[in-house]
């Protein structure tokens, strides 16, 4: 009855329900033992926290201003190729497609089952098996809503950030009492140093960094956002406040009643503070954390099926990656591509290993859109951009993100080296398939699939 394209749906109180959402799952969960670890001690561990935060904070500013040069979705992807050019995008695509996004669903997935799983097997450990069929059933319920509707997805995510900030409220306000009536001795010696491993900080910087990751969402919904040259930059800077500010109260809680070899020891550090806190709560924490892990997977399948959706319309992707439904008006291919790696990632992989595995990449190529920016900057001194950071912001974020990536191979040799070769083997089929255009002979495949998922090329531009 009408064109088909992608609605602008997503107001400025959905925008900042999507990052709040994307920001808030699982990462503050399970990332705390994470740092904690590999910064050795309590008190380095909430500096870890704190820079997170406010590099976060940089990265979000810097996307703020690309979001205003660039008026088209698809966040890292778009931005890297619209700065520094195909080859590098297209190795940002292979990457995010069979290690990046699939490993981070993967993790906020198994979070979600292992926390779901929490209360009934309670004080022993949930079973692996039951742990991962439970993680591809939550899955598969946001896949599923997110090839349904644009609209619900919207809603969904909205009132689960409301869920996440009232999990972080039951954590924060009991630690917050016991810390008021004195109770600071888990932080004596905090700032021990002889525990302090520099090697080992990259890793902690990951896990705290993917704590915050989702600060950069709006960017790959650019094009369905309402006054993005407003709503983005407000939006980005009201939630990262939000969730620095949450993140380091959360945490602080955690020390003061759990102490430092509780929270090493613990495999849902959520879960241990709840039993040592107040136990009437004990069934309700783990289900508002399972929650919150929902909404994050939800978060991730609404964005990155945008990735692939311009990546397509840019002819990086099979053509059939962006049409929309005629009915249902979402991107329904791109939302069903990542359904086989997330679930054999999940089968197979290990929270903490696929956290090392994917956050290499993700990094790397965060500083090269960053880089972009700078690049952009120079090249086009014409482009007129309602939002703009100070130079050194791009700057000082590039630097730091590259560094990380740098030294994260001498920490975590293995993983980060398999992520590497993940990233280069882009290389040959850049050249072979997508630098000499992608053959006709998926013509008729995709026509066939075109008629029996009933989509089409989207009709109007949104750029």
């Amino acid at each position: 009855e009408g064109a088909v394209f992608l609605r602008k749906k997503i107001t400025l109180l959905r925008a900042f329900s999507l990052l709040i959402g994307s920001m808030v799952g699982s990462g503050i969960f399970i990332s705390p033992k994470g740092v904690l670890k590999n910064s050795g001690s309590v008190g380095f561990s909430l500096v870890v926290w704190f820079a997170c935060g406010l590099l976060s904070m940089f990265g979000a500013l810097c996307y703020a201003e690309l979001g205003t040069r660039i008026t088209k979705s698809g966040g890292h992807y778009i931005y890297i190729l619209e700065t520094l050019g195909p080859l590098p995008s297209f190795l940002f695509l292979w990457a995010e497609f069979f290690a990046i996004r699939p490993a981070n669903s993967a993790v906020v997935s198994l979070a979600f089952g292992r926390y779901m799983l929490e209360p009934f097997f309670a004080p022993c450990a949930a079973p692996i098996p039951a742990v991962k069929l439970v993680s591809l059933l939550g899955y598969y319920m946001v896949l599923t809503l997110n090839s349904w509707s644009v609209t619900w997805s919207a809603r969904l995510q909205t009132a689960l950030s409301i869920v996440k900030l009232l999990a972080l409220a039951l954590i924060i306000v009991p630690g917050m009492m016991l810390l008021a009536e004195g109770h600071t001795e888990n932080f004596q010696g905090a700032f021990d140093r002889q525990s302090l491993v520099l090697d080992k900080l990259p890793l902690a910087f990951y896990a705290g960094m993917f704590a915050y990751s989702g600060w950069f969402q709006t960017s790959f919904v650019r094009e369905e956002l309402v006054r993005p040259e407003r709503n983005i930059p407000l939006a980005v800077i009201v939630s990262v406040i939000t969730v620095i500010v949450g993140y380091m109260l959360t945490n602080v809680s955690y020390y003061t009643v759990l102490g430092k070899q509780d929270v090493l020891a613990s495999p849902a550090v959520a879960v241990s503070f709840v039993q040592q806190a107040f136990k009437s709560l004990i069934s309700v924490v783990p289900v508002l954390v399972a929650l919150s892990c929902f909404g994050t997977m939800n978060g991730g399948i609404f964005t990155f099926s945008r990735t692939l959706f311009v990546a397509s319309r840019e002819g990086q992707w099979p053509p059939l990656f962006s049409m929309i439904h005629i009915r249902r008006h979402t991107p329904l291919p791109a939302v069903m591509l990542m359904f086989p790696l997330v679930t054999a990632m999940v089968c197979i992989g290990d929270i903490y290993h696929l956290m090392n595995f994917f956050s290499f990449s993700r990094w790397l190529f965060i500083g090269l859109a960053t880089l972009g920016l700078i690049v952009h900057r120079h090249r086009h001194p014409e482009v007129h951009s309602p939002f703009k950071v100070p130079l050194f912001i791009p700057v000082s974020f590039t630097i730091i993100c590259l560094f990380t990536v740098a030294m994260s191979f001498y920490s975590d040799p293995v993983n980060i080296s398999i992520g590497c070769t993940m990233v280069l083997s882009g290389f040959p089929v850049y050249y072979l398939i997508i630098h000499r255009k992608m053959s006709s002979r998926c013509h008729y495949l995709t026509h066939k699939l075109q008629l029996l998922l009933e989509v089409v090329q989207q009709e109007i531009k949104t750029y």
